[in-house]
């Protein structure tokens, strides 16, 4: 699907050339970075969620990757990452990419829609915010630092969510444990 927007950028399917393309995008040190198999499984798995922000000129602006995950109430629309190209930041790309994202769960008939952000990370997290996304737990220890003698030490991420129309109540929102261990993540 292409969606375009006031500012100039449209979105399109993301395609395997795109990740010899997107260095630019991912240089940024806030962006998570994996390897090609990980984008490749997305892309074979879940292609309706994995969309590009180009400019006129061809140019990589941003993308955003999900997937759709889960069983009855908690069948949801999971975005893995979402970034956006430092000099086209506050130009309304990465809601474009959130809004599609999220009209693609509602197609799926997803719950809600569910991302994770380091703690740390306050603009991420107002932004979320701002797209109606709410903190619903804690997970300790979510982002691995490193093994090296000046990495980052490991960093606890928000799950964030946003109740989608299949939830009017917004049951998805309410946690049964405000904070859990990473080994608790996927278990009941």
């Amino acid at each position: 699907a292409v969606v375009s927007t006031q500012s100039g950028h449209y979105g399109r399917a993301f395609t395997c050339k795109d990740l010899f393309r997107f260095n630019r995008v991912n240089f940024d040190p806030l962006t998570e970075n994996y390897g090609t198999s990980f984008y490749l499984q997305y892309l074979v798995n879940w292609p309706e969620y994995c969309t590009v922000a180009e400019s006129p000129s061809g140019q990589i602006m941003g993308y955003i990757l999900g997937k759709s995950e889960g069983q009855a109430e908690e069948w949801h629309g999971h975005v893995t990452t979402l970034t956006v190209s430092p000099q086209f930041r506050r130009l309304g790309i990465a809601h474009t990419l959130m809004d599609q994202l999220e009209k693609i769960s509602e197609n799926q008939k997803c719950y809600f829609v569910d991302l994770f952000v380091r703690v740390s990370n306050d603009v991420a997290k107002g932004m979320y915010k701002n797209f109606g996304y709410s903190v619903y737990r804690q997970i300790v220890e979510y982002y691995a630092g490193g093994n090296a003698p000046h990495s980052p030490p490991d960093e606890d991420a928000y799950d964030m969510r946003k109740a989608l129309s299949r939830d009017p109540e917004g049951k998805s929102l309410i946690a049964k444990k405000k904070v859990i261990k990473t080994n608790e993540l996927f278990s009941n």
